[in-house]
């Protein structure tokens, strides 16, 4: 069947872009949920940017969050949307989508970006939404990230959301359409180069219909009114959120006024999960004792509460591989590397088992938690006292959308789709009033 951009759960955007003429190796900026623990690369994307336009000037890096300037700095956020909207900084691009080609690490991938609709998200346990989460949604991390979305102007994506097309129906084909080139730039701080592409609403007509051919394979394959068409890829809260956002909004309004209403949709970049530059990373565990415990000392509690989790957890020297129903998990510490040999572990997957001993550890000995992309930066951190590193494997993609319908929504930070440096860039925008 033929379905319309609303029924997949999609909407054309206006996106909005700097004026021609712009610097883009100044205007993108890399997703603000990345070197959380990494002043240093802030700092340098501050000395890059300098007094240019840039998303720096939109955006919040996590890295402030809980920090004694942060209710400043996003008022300073909406003063500079403001100022960019009138000012001219932002133009508005007909109804259409951009293709982007993005290559970094020696990877290229192609990705789209478009509006979903968030009626059409549903993040909690047991969901069957045309959009589904593939990690638990950790509803206390939605506040924080709402403060900078309410009143905000504008939006601009780091989600990425995945598609099931094997046969590559949808995206690539629109690399043939011939639409406009508008920018070609390097990205900052290795985050390699793209290219986005303009593609004006009557171009998108092959992808609507490819996306209803997989709307119907989707409701073969899950069951009609269960069809997962969607999975989320990255930047699982900030849809959360956009969706929270949007539930408040919804009820303040008539029901008549919904359906175009800006906040009811959120930009994003949607990504064939069959193109071969995506690859699945892990994302690696630290935790930080602060003054409480030493990183030995981290890790032979974890070791405890695994024994307790699993049928057993022993403290192994480095190297030692992992028998029969075993989980083999790399440990770093100021003194060095061990490994977790876990027996008969509580989860079907290594960072289940890992993650059901670490909140636990979080929440009864006051430790901090970060999610670490790259094993160099984990060695890193991990080499200072009182720190614990915890090293983990990469999932296969390929299995994301059946594990997701049939087990629901995964441990958060599974997976990561590349390296920090590989993570989506602020580039679009798009207006929310």
């Amino acid at each position: 069947m033929s379905y319309t951009w609303n029924q997949l759960g999609l909407r054309i955007p206006e996106i909005m872009l700097p004026k021609e003429g712009a610097d883009y190796g100044k205007w993108a900026v890399v997703a603000c949920d990345q070197y959380t623990s990494d002043p240093a690369y802030w700092q340098k994307a501050e000395e890059i940017v300098g007094g240019a336009p840039s998303t720096l000037r939109l955006m919040l890096p996590e890295f402030y969050l809980g920090k004694p300037d942060e209710e400043k700095r996003i008022v300073d956020i909406r003063s500079a949307m403001k100022a960019y909207v009138e000012q001219g900084t932002l133009r508005t691009l007909p109804k259409g989508c951009m293709l982007v080609r993005r290559t970094a690490e020696g990877r290229s991938r192609l990705g789209l970006v478009i509006c979903v609709d968030l009626d059409a998200f549903d993040y909690r346990v047991g969901a069957s939404s045309l959009i589904r989460s593939t990690e638990k949604t950790i509803v206390e991390r939605i506040p924080p990230r709402l403060k900078i979305r309410k009143g905000a102007m504008l939006e601009l994506p780091h989600i990425l959301i995945l598609i099931d097309d094997p046969d590559k129906s949808v995206i690539e084909p629109l690399e043939k359409a011939g639409g406009e080139v508008v920018y070609d730039t390097d990205l900052m701080l290795g985050g390699g180069h793209i290219t986005g592409t303009f593609l004006s609403e009557e171009k998108m007509e092959g992808a609507r219909e490819a996306m209803s051919a997989l709307f119907d394979k989707a409701e073969q394959t899950y069951g009609t009114g269960k069809a997962m068409l969607m999975a989320m890829g990255d930047g699982n809260h900030s849809l959360a959120t956009a969706k929270a956002n949007w539930e408040e909004i919804k009820q303040q309004i008539p029901e008549e006024e919904r359906s175009s209403h800006p906040a009811r949709y959120a930009l994003c970049e949607l990504e064939n999960i069959h193109d071969e530059g995506i690859v699945f990373e892990p994302i690696h565990r630290v935790l930080f004792a602060d003054g409480k415990a030493s990183g030995a000392q981290i890790i032979e509690e974890t070791a405890a509460v695994l024994k307790e989790q699993s049928k057993d957890c022993q403290i192994a020297p480095k190297g030692t591989a992992a028998g029969e129903d075993q989980f083999a998990i790399p440990v770093i510490c100021a003194d060095g590397e061990k490994v977790l040999l876990i027996d008969h572990p509580s989860s079907k997957i290594e960072v289940g088992a890992l993650q059901n001993a670490l909140d636990l550890l979080v929440q009864e000995k006051g430790y901090r938690i970060d999610y670490i992309h790259g094993e160099d930066a984990v060695r890193s951190l991990a080499a200072e006292e009182g720190n614990a590193g915890f090293l983990l494997p990469p999932m296969d993609k390929f299995l994301l959308f059946p594990a997701v319908a049939s087990d629901g929504a995964l441990p958060r930070k599974t997976f990561s789709m590349g390296e920090a440096v590989e993570k989506r860039y602020y580039i679009e925008a798009r207006s929310l009033v």
